[in-house]
């Protein structure tokens, strides 16, 4: 064996370039998936029970991670009840349009805050056709994907009173009923105390008349003895 051989042979394998692009690749797929996706975040509540012909505050905020700018613009969309075709409910960029047909014409004014991160909005005169989803879409460029906010609006003819409801009603009641006892206390007190000044002064006054009439007879006594 000649000394190249063994000179060639203590060598490690080339690196080829085709592999050296795959790990690249590799971590910079990899950093990507731990970045941060820069998105809006929208916050709903998910069930509204409304009485039929009242109006509905429907409430919708934001964040995002990008800082709030005048290019910020709010989509409110309804489906109704049992049909798969969206609605125009009022459309918001630097300043609110509602819609000028459809059944929400004049019948939705916006109510949110930009600079509050809020985007809600009030419906008017609610009936039983508006039973649907309302949804909530945020898009704050350059953050321009994110969640969009549901809603499930069911309009009433009575308002059903939930746990949280009749709980809440408890325990308003027993402060409630905690509040007037103590009042009746303080005025018990206060009443009594009055009654005790009432009686101090009476007796103080009953002590002076006693006493003038003691005195007075005393010298009616006396005037006699002198003469």
């Amino acid at each position: 064996m000649s000394l190249l051989s063994l000179w060639t042979m203590d060598l490690p394998p080339p690196v080829h370039g085709p592999s050296w692009m795959g790990a690249v690749l590799f971590l910079g797929g990899q950093l990507l998936a731990l970045w941060p996706v820069a998105a809006v975040d929208v916050h709903t509540s998910r069930e509204v029970e409304a009485l039929n012909g009242t109006n509905v505050r429907l409430k919708c905020t934001f964040s995002s991670s990008s800082p709030v700018s005048q290019r910020v613009t709010v989509t409110w969309n309804f489906q109704p009840q049992g049909t798969n075709s969206p609605e125009s409910v009022l459309y918001y960029h630097e300043e609110p349009y509602p819609p000028t047909s459809g059944r929400f014409k004049e019948r939705v004014t916006w109510d949110g805050n930009i600079d509050r991160n809020d985007a809600s909005i009030i419906v008017w005169n609610l009936n039983p056709t508006d039973n649907g989803t309302f949804t909530c879409q945020v898009k704050n460029p350059p953050d321009v994907d994110g969640t969009i906010g549901e809603i499930q609006l069911r309009v009433v003819q009575q308002v059903h009173f939930s746990e949280i409801h009749i709980l809440a009603l408890v325990i308003g009641s027993a402060c409630a009923l905690m509040i007037i006892v103590v009042i009746m206390v303080v005025v018990w007190r206060h009443y009594q105390n009055r009654r005790g000044q009432e009686k101090s002064t009476e007796m103080v006054e009953t002590e002076l008349t006693e006493k003038e009439k003691l005195k007075s007879t005393e010298e009616k006594v006396a005037v006699p003895l002198e003469d």
